[in-house]
């Protein structure tokens, strides 16, 4: 974070000097939920002091929920909810009953796709890790950063015992949000390893004048659905009355830190996903532009896969951590005001 952070057009010591505490302009915010399906879940509310608002939810693997820029919301919410764990249930595609959106939903550690049946174990729909509470490290406003760390540990008796470390970095006055995991494999055999951030784009920063741009090597359709959307995958069309979601899968492989954004002229709104593609190689773009489910998914991941935990094993597609090793991913989302020209464009390198 190179140079003095700035707050509110001045350099933060100056800013400093017209405040009698920084919290005035900058800080974390500890709560519990109080009413519904969320009720008695922690939520972590970060203000960065340039305009960005941001939801951790410690008890849903310290991801991340509503988040707005400027006074306009960026994510998605479901009709669900972010729903406390203990009313989760990991079972088939029961996950579908306690997804809440928000800006990131982490899916994993050992399966993410449909649910599935691997040498005699039951993989839930998105995997396990999604409703697995943190035990929260750290949350702490340093001169340059607003830092939340936490460790998700998903684990069960003669199976796999993965631990995931999370830090979630907001530089301070700025409109970012940086995302680093470290997952270990603390068993003593192999384990399988699938992981796909559920970046859930929302109304008004999605809608039918913003730009779209994914410049992947390469775009193809997950199922039939998607092959009859292969033309206009870019398109962002208003919501649509029965709409069918669509999937496609992008290949980032080797291109170092990708970008991929969708620019709002009209709120003067742009959200970029960078991500590093040495550990996420592709990215899935879920596109459900239906009436209510109005989202689009901006998804990297470790492995370009779309059936399941049980299908990757059997054709060898599905990654291993070795006892005591790690695994690193690194993402960034920044948000600032709109650099579109031409609303409605894309820019894929396909």
């Amino acid at each position: 974070m190179p140079g003095e952070p700035q707050l509110y057009g001045l350099p933060a010591g100056e800013a400093r000097k017209r405040v009698g505490d920084l919290r005035q302009l900058a800080r974390i915010d500890e709560v519990s939920e109080t009413q519904g399906p969320a009720r008695g879940a922690r939520r972590i509310t970060l203000h960065s002091g340039g305009g960005l608002s941001v939801d951790l939810l410690p008890d849903r693997a310290l991801d991340i929920g509503a988040v707005s820029y400027r006074g306009v919301p960026i994510a998605w919410h479901s009709p669900t909810g972010f729903v406390a764990p203990a009313l989760a249930v990991n079972a088939g595609t029961e996950w579908l009953r306690s997804f809440g959106g928000g800006l990131l939903a982490t899916c994993g550690l050992d399966a993410y796709g449909p649910a599935s049946r691997d040498d005699g174990v039951d993989y839930p729909m998105h995997g396990r890790v999604g409703t697995v509470p943190a035990h929260v490290t750290r949350a702490q406003v340093t001169d340059e950063a607003l830092v939340v760390e936490g460790e998700v540990r998903q684990a069960t008796v003669f199976g796999e015992n993965l631990l995931l470390r999370r830090r979630i970095t907001v530089p301070l006055g700025s409109g970012t949000i940086l995302v680093d995991d470290t997952v270990t494999n603390e068993s003593s055999a192999d384990a399988g390893h699938m992981v796909l951030y559920h970046a859930n784009i929302g109304w008004p920063l999605l809608d039918e004048g913003a730009t779209l741009r994914i410049p992947s090597h390469a775009v193809s359709p997950r199922d039939a659905a998607a092959e009859q959307g292969m033309a206009d995958w870019f398109d962002l069309q208003p919501p649509t009355p029965g709409y069918a979601e669509q999937v496609f899968k992008h290949d980032f492989s080797g291109g170092g830190l990708a970008e991929v954004s969708v620019d709002n002229p009209a709120q003067d709104t742009r959200l970029a996903l960078r991500f590093d593609t040495e550990g996420l190689p592709a990215l899935h773009q879920w596109k459900m532009l239906g009436d209510g489910h109005y989202v689009l998914g901006l998804e990297p991941t470790n492995v370009d896969w779309s059936r399941g935990r049980a299908a990757a094993a059997a054709e060898n597609a599905l990654p291993r951590i070795a006892p005591g090793t790690s695994v690193s991913y690194h993402l960034e989302f920044h948000l600032s005001g709109s650099r579109s020209t031409t609303p409605g464009t894309e820019g894929s390198s396909q």
